[in-house]
């Protein structure tokens, strides 16, 4: 079948795919430790599942504005400004069926064919897909190991171009957990303001912040309220992932723009769902704060046990879910391991599913993403099954004397 140029880029998912995988030896009766997929493991909160329920028996099943209902768009607007430290008008907000098409659809109207785009790599595999669709040249900066997974500045300096349009940003960052300080950010946003560059902020993570330090966000700083859209969603931080609900923050100009490839595309968001959003920022918020706080404790385990292994080294993610170990030293006889093989190994032989590195981008080659958003049972048993794998005799590293992988010896942070 012959397919328009702009959809034959587009490739699966890797998390959906290890899923799938996980799933098929699940229904040959394995028992699988799931640490692939991206989602919370708690259910939605209570007093927002109850909204939504509540909305449903209220009959809020009709039509809606397609940017979203005028409350949550208020709601968003004094939420979002608030911890961000800047103004937002409910005008600059349009609310969507999940945080996606504040990425698809903003990249649709600004980005022009032959327009380069400049975005992580490792980075969420959206980013790609979305500006091929829209035309433009994805163009991948690294985020390197040794300044934790923050973005290469003399990099980006060295490919940002006449022909560039816009940059993506991601942080906390899908799938390193690293997080853009405040100099990056400048530098970022200096460049932006002389060129005139738009700057796409990826912030669904915003709020899984450890350690008390907050991510901040560059439409903040200076001059780039003009110049930036927020991306952000009720997924990650009230465990909302299938509800679809999300929202970008950008200027009222491009806002009507936006709203009407919505118009055009998806209609409206679920009328329901949105009751359900307003509840959960309009309500109690001590149980996200419960969640943050229970995800840096099982990060410290998995961290402390992922570094105990010979041959692997794991920086201490700053935000998100996810810890992005160096598995580079793994070695299967005298031959380099892909992560995609190490990945394949782990499922198969340890009853483990994570990601290979490598479904993050041509950067992430030697890694594995981790998701930490699961019980703490789980996190150990997954720890003490990946330890006995790598460490068996199918599976050394360089210079190992055999069989040191299942002692979890603490190295701490590399």
């Amino acid at each position: 079948m012959a397919f328009a140029e702009r959809v034959r880029h587009l490739v699966p998912e890797g998390a959906y795919y290890m899923l799938a995988r996980a799933q098929a030896l699940e229904a040959e009766g394995r028992e699988i430790i799931h640490l692939e997929i991206g989602q919370p493991d708690v259910a939605t909160f209570e007093n927002v599942a109850a909204a939504g329920v509540w909305a449903i028996q209220e009959g809020y099943t009709r039509y809606t504005p397609p940017a979203g209902i005028p409350a949550l768009r208020r709601a968003i607007a004094e939420d979002a400004g608030r911890r961000r430290g800047m103004q937002v008008e409910p005008a600059q907000v349009v609310v969507g069926p999940g945080a996606k098409p504040a990425l698809f659809f903003p990249t649709l109207a600004l980005v022009r064919p032959g327009d380069e785009v400049l975005y992580p790599d490792p980075g969420f595999p959206t980013y790609a897909a979305m500006i091929g669709v829209a035309g433009g040249v994805p163009v991948p900066v690294p985020l390197r190991e040794e300044e934790d997974f923050s973005f290469d500045l003399a990099t980006f300096d060295r490919l940002v171009s006449e022909r560039t349009r816009m940059v993506v940003l991601n942080s906390p960052s899908n799938p390193t957990g690293g997080v853009l300080g405040l100099a990056a950010l400048e530098h970022i946003a200096e460049v932006a303001r002389e060129r005139d560059l738009w700057v796409l902020s990826d912030e669904i993570y915003a709020r899984l912040a450890f350690d008390g330090r907050p991510a901040p966000s560059i439409a903040s700083l200076p001059g780039m309220r003009e110049h930036t859209v927020i991306c952000d969603g009720f997924s990650k931080t009230y465990a909302m992932t299938g509800w679809r609900l999300g929202y970008g923050i950008m200027p009222e100009a491009l806002a009507e723009r936006v709203e009407l490839l919505l118009t055009h595309s998806i209609g409206c968001t679920a009328a329901f769902t949105q009751q359900a959003g307003l509840e959960a920022l309009q309500g109690p918020q001590e149980q996200a704060e419960a969640v943050v706080a229970e995800y840096q404790r099982r990060r410290d385990v998995l961290v402390a046990g992922l570094n105990g292994m010979p041959g692997v080294r794991c920086r201490t993610p700053q935000g998100a879910f996810y810890v992005f170990p160096n598995v580079k030293a793994w070695r299967m006889s005298t031959s380099e391991r892909t992560s995609n093989e190490v990945a394949d190994y782990l499922l198969e032989e340890a009853g483990v599913a994570v990601l290979p590195g490598s479904a993050f981008g041509t950067y992430g080659e030697g890694y594995l993403r981790l998701c930490f958003a699961n019980s703490m049972e789980n996190i150990e048993k997954a720890l003490e099954r990946m330890a006995g794998a790598l460490g068996s005799a199918r599976c050394q590293p360089p210079n190992s004397s055999g069989g040191g992988g299942s002692r979890m010896r603490g190295r701490g942070r590399p």
